[in-house]
């Protein structure tokens, strides 16, 4: 299929990109599963608590075991008693289960999101960036142009080399590269954008 491609001086043609990427079957169920894996595992697991192995005292009995009336216990580390160990609290990071994402899995949920930006007339790819752009308002400038507001620029290396400095300071807009985005980073923002270079290199990846 034939996406429009937008120079910087405003002038249309026309690129042709794999229907494989941007014209696939939209899968939700997979989209929803990547995304539950993803979030889950960008969560830190850092809460711990100390087990009754774990915790520092003596470990012989506090009283014998029959003849003094009360309930049987062992030692002070039991989880009953104060300043002992805890039952069944977080174990910490180290026990927190990594939920593996496949990367048949990641190429499907990537096209099925990105045929959807398309079908939506969200997705938008424009030349690369041959000159250096430092200033943030000239950048500004640009994006206000083409109306890109609150997007996800998926850049060629050189094009992002050459205006990742001027796209800092303008919120809801994040520049990244073919190899460090996900889905949950299409699903964040509204509009995608990549340069001619990205595309190129995406289905190269994703093919």
């Amino acid at each position: 299929m034939k996406i429009d491609k937008l120079n910087l001086d405003g002038k249309k043609s026309s690129i042709e990109v794999l229907d494989k990427i941007f014209l696939a079957k939209i899968n939700h169920k997979l989209i929803s599963s990547v995304l539950y894996k993803t979030n889950a595992n960008y969560k830190g697991r850092h809460a711990k608590t100390k087990q009754q192995n774990e915790v520092s005292g003596p470990t012989s009995k506090i009283y014998a075991q029959k003849g003094t009336g009360n309930a049987r216990h062992a030692s002070r580390k039991a989880p009953i008693f104060v300043g002992g160990g805890v039952a069944h609290g977080p174990k910490g990071q180290l026990s927190y289960k990594i939920r593996k994402l496949n990367k048949t899995e990641k190429k499907k949920s990537i096209a099925s999101l990105l045929s959807e930006k398309t079908q939506n007339k969200d997705l938008l790819i424009l030349g690369d960036f041959k000159d250096e752009i430092k200033k943030t308002k000239e950048m500004s400038t640009i994006l206000k142009k083409f109306e890109i507001f609150n997007s996800l620029l998926i850049l060629d290396k050189t094009s992002k080399n050459k205006i990742e400095r001027s796209v800092r300071n303008i919120p809801n807009t994040k520049v990244t590269d073919i190899n460090h985005f996900s889905a949950f980073d299409i699903i964040k923002f509204k509009k995608i954008v990549f340069t001619e270079s990205s595309v190129k290199e995406l289905e190269k990846r994703y093919a």
